[in-house]
């Protein structure tokens, strides 16, 4: 069964978890969030992200000794996973060598799962790779992974690895590659299917599409764009090798980064109707309560796969990206002074790479995804916003026979948007454009973020109002 829902660790949220030993979640803490992800909300997958986050990697062990009876009945690794986001070699040199401990844990989950079970049942036998770009590095991911099962072939001083260690299981894994830039999304579907053209074997593939650091590299549009066009090509891919292929998005709660909320996710799943797996983030889990939580949970999980709506990105695409860039480069220096306001979420570990996590236009920095929409909403310049006055009305009504929801998502963005923050920042076009859809403005969170804009003001607040941190 390919799981419907995958809990992450995306630091999204402004609650703080009931179970939380503090208010940046980590640790043994995180344990607790897989189980009660798994046995509350009805998750069917945990991602467990040593791709950015100090985690536990004793997490299948601690889960199977400190929950056996729900583990007895819910077999970690057949009804449940945990599945591991891995260092990318190719870009993350400081972290390399972390690939390489990950891929050799995966032995280690599975001694202890055996011994549990007193079964072969491998609890972990997928790993996601970020910042995907070519076939190569898939393939490395993979044949790595073979090198060390094939380790216990090797003789040492007198005996085999085998005899002396123990057998390596699983024999291999799947490798799901994570595509975040543009030029990766739009090639994913060769790189796919080259891929599984070369593992004439493989029972089925699964793919993971990034929405946020598109959003946050070229714009709500061209993000929802690129990424719909990348889900068309990939179904066309799977039809023509008639091997299935399932792909996953990465969603949060703000429409910037895919508008993953409860009360939203009917939208979501009308949205990316080719999708297998949706992501529920940390604001998504904590920030509602449980039981409308649980609800869109078994919503989603009550659905099926449909085919992807046909998209064929625009023209003027590339000047909406344009101005998106023009804007970002005059709000960055009101980015980088709020940001410092925005409380973290999850131990993390410093990142140095794409936009997604550190990135520079000129002498600007700009932070990760969630900090970056965090902080342009505090002041009352939601980013789904931004550029959108380089589309007229008949562009945007282009857009949206491929993005559906984009209007309700602009809509909802509006809400929370401050004219006279816009006005004194230079961004006088955007304001003109938005004055001509007349929104309905929440005035007490307008005047909250103009109030944050000066150097006062709750981003907590603000969180709460509109229902999600970043």
């Amino acid at each position: 069964m390919i799981p419907r829902i995958m809990s992450t660790q995306h630091p999204d949220n402004y609650s703080i978890p009931f179970f939380a030993s503090s208010p940046v979640l980590g640790g043994d803490d995180e344990i607790t969030e897989a189980f009660y992800a798994f046995s509350v909300l009805g998750a069917d997958e945990q991602m467990w992200d040593f791709e950015g986050k100090e985690v536990d990697e004793f997490v299948v062990k601690k889960l199977l000794e400190r929950y056996s009876m729900f583990f007895k009945k819910v077999i970690l690794g057949k009804d449940v996973r945990i599945t591991p986001r891995v260092p990318n070699p190719s870009v993350e040199k400081a972290e390399a060598k972390l690939l390489i401990e990950t891929l050799q844990g995966i032995t280690r989950a599975a001694d202890y799962a055996k011994v549990f079970y007193e079964d072969d049942i491998a609890p972990i036998f997928e790993v996601i790779l970020p910042m995907t770009t070519s076939l190569a590095e898939i393939e490395r991911v993979y044949m790595l992974y073979k090198r060390i099962v094939e380790l216990a072939n090797e003789v040492i001083y007198d005996v085999t690895v085998r005899e002396w260690i123990g057998d390596f299981y699983p024999k291999e894994i799947g490798v799901i590659p994570l595509f975040e830039t543009k030029v990766a999304l739009l090639k994913s579907a060769k790189i796919v299917k080259d891929y599984i053209s070369r593992r004439r074997n493989i029972e089925y593939m699964r793919v993971f599409f990034a929405r946020s650091d598109p959003a946050m590299n070229y714009g709500l549009i061209s993000a929802v764009t690129y990424v719909k066009k990348a889900l068309y090509e990939m179904f066309k891919v799977e039809d023509s090798l008639s091997i299935p292929i399932y792909p996953i998005i990465g969603v949060g709660g703000p429409p910037f980064r895919g508008g993953m909320r409860p009360d939203n996710v009917e939208n979501v799943v009308r949205e990316y109707p080719s999708v297998q797996t949706y992501t529920i983030q940390s604001s998504f889990k904590y920030d509602h309560p449980t039981k409308e939580v649980v609800k869109a949970v078994e919503f989603v999980k009550s659905t099926k796969r449909r085919e992807p709506h046909f998209v064929d990105i625009p023209d003027f695409i590339q000047l909406y990206e344009v101005e998106y860039q023009r804007q970002i480069k005059i709000l960055a220096p009101h980015i980088r002074r709020v940001v410092t306001r925005i409380p973290d979420r999850r131990r993390r570990k410093l990142h140095i790479g794409l936009f997604g996590y550190s990135r520079r236009i000129g002498d600007m920095a700009l932070p990760r995804a969630i900090k970056f929409t965090a902080s342009l909403y505090s002041i009352g310049i939601p980013p789904e916003l931004l550029a959108l006055n380089a589309l007229s009305d008949k562009q945007l009504d282009i857009v949206s026979e491929y993005y559906k929801n984009v209007y309700e998502d602009l809509e909802f963005a509006m809400r929370f948007f401050s004219f006279k923050v816009a006005e004194s920042v230079g961004l006088k076009e955007l304001v003109e454009r938005i004055k001509e859809f007349k929104p309905e403005i929440n005035e007490e969170y307008v005047s909250e973020a103009e109030q944050v804009f000066r150097g006062q003001g709750d981003v907590i607040k603000l969180a709460q109002i509109r229902g999600f941190l970043g």
